[in-house]
């Protein structure tokens, strides 16, 4: 493998990883609620089986106590007097330590628990535990006494973690008390239970919190998201930290720590959606929706540092709202710029006062700020406005909808600015696209060309501008959340998303081009300028022709020399557009007449031949097109196309038997006589090589044209 190669594998590579990279990234949002529930479900099983066991522990324990009580009845049983001495010697004995600290257990337990001394009491329910088990197995207790420990041990459990659990409830509980409360209960044995307890406590906390919150009692959603946004994540991420604290980082606890959280997530996004976005989305309040959308992505960064993961929650409940919200302002933006359109007189200018210049105005600077007219700058301060609005969204993934919106309503005004265009008002395709929306006709041609200008100005610059500004904020978005793709990659999607916006301007150009080209050929009663009688006609005539171009050729020049010299000032900076422009005219009109089968029909399978006299004015008024529009409004193709008429006439010519070279005149008198009218039309004084310049880069092809041309006809 080449370099190059290996480079193109290398990117393939990448570009797998990071689909897979999301692939997966995807499949664990998907299957993420699985498994909190699996998780929690697991967590609840283990709490039962730990009950079971402790059940299983009481009730072996209290079998084994009536095993041996039975056991004990049994062997005691015996001569009546030896009972009596047995009990007179019991009776005689002082009671052993343990017995006297089995016996005083209940009632130091009840001290500790009405003093709610909790350690000292969980202290004590241990020792009691290790003192039960020392008692059976030195059997320093009778069984009767341990089983009574033991059920004095159980049932205080019950208590503490009774009065334990109330203590948590407790609103007044919190912070220290409340951890220490759920602490006790861990070390009870019922950690499930005070995981729940510790988590229901800070919601009723928040609960409580959010009743002084009110959407009515401010004026402003911001400041509604804020206060929200405070309260909700605030708790959330105490609840972090005290279930951290409390239980570390076992499983079973974080995941009911993630399903709480994302409740209470959910809840605030549901409240956000419902008294600011819904509104901000019906109204097309972007900014206001994105500043709020904004706020509360803050404040799960915050979480995210500390391993709470719950943004992908708000983006799923914002998403749609804010969809809403663009559409509506895409919208707004079309509609304004059509109101503007329909008052529109096409005249370009410098922003008006009121609209945010692109620099700071100067002297110096003014000829960089755009001329546009009155309907383009609206259109262009109103884009670049929603693309500032937009750019805080993009965490959301909705630069896609937003590029795909930009070329919407841009096509849509282009759409509104061929209606401009007085002859695109004959044709029902295009009133139909335009719809309910009035534009004002642009009746001359500087102001047809400004119609160009404002698309042109708008799809290779202006536009292009503002997603690159959206772009550089994307990417530093990405790389602050790893998890973007590189610039690299989205180069294509944005050199595509340029080529849509050209496309748009080119449908413009060939509608111009198209109308111009129709008034040159037909006239208003729907005649033809551009017939093969006027060649055949011509050796009809018993005078000799005045040798000039034809009009609808002389008119083609004349109107392209306006149009130049209109362009040359309007597109500063974008000649290039301009003579793309003018030569795209003389293609519609010379591909109009090479693909003209009516006039090539009468030419070579006509009634009437074509004599000497109309080919050779035929080849002046292709001779005199190439004379005028080398280097300015001729291209190759069209060049070429010449070249094949030109050998077609002289084709249809010499199949009446005569030869083409007999009866034409010598090259420099077709290039006297075109540069003479050249030089009329423009209004200077003739040059050696026409309109062209000395070294212009097509100036040869133009210099060998007619040699090219007879030697082309000859064969």
């Amino acid at each position: 493998m080449n370099e190059k190669e290996i480079r193109h594998l290398c990117s393939y590579l990448q570009d797998l990883k990071k689909a897979s990279a999301e692939e997966m990234r995807r499949s664990v949002y998907a299957n993420y609620a699985a498994f909190i529930r699996t998780s929690k479900e697991i967590s609840d099983l283990e709490g039962e089986l730990l009950s079971i066991r402790n059940l299983l522990n009481t009730q072996a324990a209290l079998i084994h106590g009536l095993s041996e009580g039975v056991q004990i009845d049994s062997l005691t049983s015996g001569p009546e007097g030896s009972a009596e001495d047995d009990i007179s010697n019991v009776e005689d004995q002082e009671p052993s330590e343990i017995q006297k600290w089995s016996a005083d257990f209940p009632d130091m337990l009840d001290v500790l628990l009405a003093e709610r001394r909790v350690d000292e009491a969980l202290d004590a329910l241990d020792e009691a535990e290790r003192v039960a088990v020392d008692a059976k197995r030195k059997q320093t207790l009778t069984a009767a006494e341990v089983l009574a420990l033991k059920r004095s041990i159980s049932d205080n459990r019950q208590r503490l973690a009774d009065q334990l659990a109330e203590a948590a409830c407790q609103s007044s509980t919190r912070g220290i008390e409340l951890r220490a409360a759920a602490s006790a209960l861990k070390r009870l044995g019922d950690g499930p239970r005070a995981h729940s307890l510790l988590l229901s406590a800070h919601n009723q906390r928040l609960q409580c919190n959010m009743q002084t919150i009110h959407p009515s009692s401010t004026s402003y959603g911001g400041a509604y998201t804020a206060a929200l946004a405070q309260q909700v994540f605030s708790v959330i991420a105490q609840a972090l930290s005290d279930s951290v604290d409390v239980f570390g980082d076992e499983s079973c606890y974080a995941s009911e720590l993630v399903t709480w959280a994302t409740k209470q997530v959910m809840s605030f996004a549901l409240l956000v959606k419902r008294h600011v976005l819904s509104s901000c989305a019906a109204a097309g309040g972007l900014r206001a929706a994105a500043e709020c959308v904004q706020i509360s992505l803050g404040h799960c960064s915050l979480l995210e540092a500390r391993g709470l993961s719950v943004s992908s929650v708000l983006l799923k409940q914002f998403k749609p709202s804010l969809e809403q919200a663009l559409d509506a302002n895409l919208r707004r933006i079309e509609e304004s710029t059509a109101a503007l359109a329909a008052a529109d007189n096409w005249i370009l200018t410098y922003p008006p006062t009121g609209i945010r210049p692109l620099t700071r105005l100067s002297a110096a600077n003014l000829a960089l700020q755009p001329k546009l007219s009155s309907s383009g700058h609206r259109f262009n301060s109103m884009v670049q406005d929603f693309f500032e609005d937009v750019a805080p969204l993009l965490s959301l993934q909705l630069g896609g909808s937003t590029m795909d919106g930009i070329t919407q309503i841009f096509n849509s005004y282009v759409n509104l600015l061929i209606n401009a265009l007085p002859g695109s008002m004959d044709d029902e395709a295009n009133l139909d696209g335009l719809g309910n929306k009035i534009v004002r006709m642009a009746e001359t041609e500087e102001q047809q060309l400004a119609l160009l200008a404002n698309a042109s100005l708008l799809a290779e610059e202006l536009l292009p501008r503002a997603a690159m500004k959206l772009s550089s904020i994307n990417q530093s978005m990405d790389d602050l959340c790893k998890r973007g793709t590189d610039k690299q990659s989205r180069v294509p999607e944005q050199r595509e998303w340029k080529r849509k916006l050209h496309r748009m301007v080119d449908r413009l150009r060939d509608s111009f081009c198209r109308q111009h080209a129709l008034e040159l050929i037909f006239t208003d009663e729907g005649d033809t300028h551009l017939s093969a009688e006027m060649y055949i006609s011509m050796d009809n005539t018993v005078e000799e022709p005045e040798w000039v171009p034809s009009p609808i050729f002389q008119e083609l020049y004349a109107k392209l020399n306006r149009m130049a010299s209109i362009a040359a000032e309007m597109f500063v900076g974008r000649e290039r557009f301009a003579t793309l422009l003018m030569m795209r005219l003389t293609e519609t009109v010379i591909l109009w007449l090479s693909e003209d089968q009516a006039f090539w029909e009468e030419i070579e399978q006509g009634a009437k031949p074509l004599g000497p006299l109309g080919l050779q004015q035929f080849y002046l008024d292709m001779q005199f097109v190439i004379i005028f529009g080398q280097g300015r409004f001729l291209s190759r193709h069209v060049h070429q196309v010449i070249l094949d008429v030109i050998d077609r006439a002289m084709a249809a010519f010499s199949a009446t038997g005569m030869n083409p070279d007999s009866v034409l005149p010598g090259d420099d008198w077709f290039m006297e006589v075109s540069q003479e009218v050249v030089s009329i039309i423009s209004g200077r004084g003739r040059v050696a090589n026409g309109d062209r310049e000395a070294n212009s880069p097509t100036a040869s092809v133009s210099a060998h044209s007619i040699s090219s041309f007879r030697s082309h006809g000859s064969s």
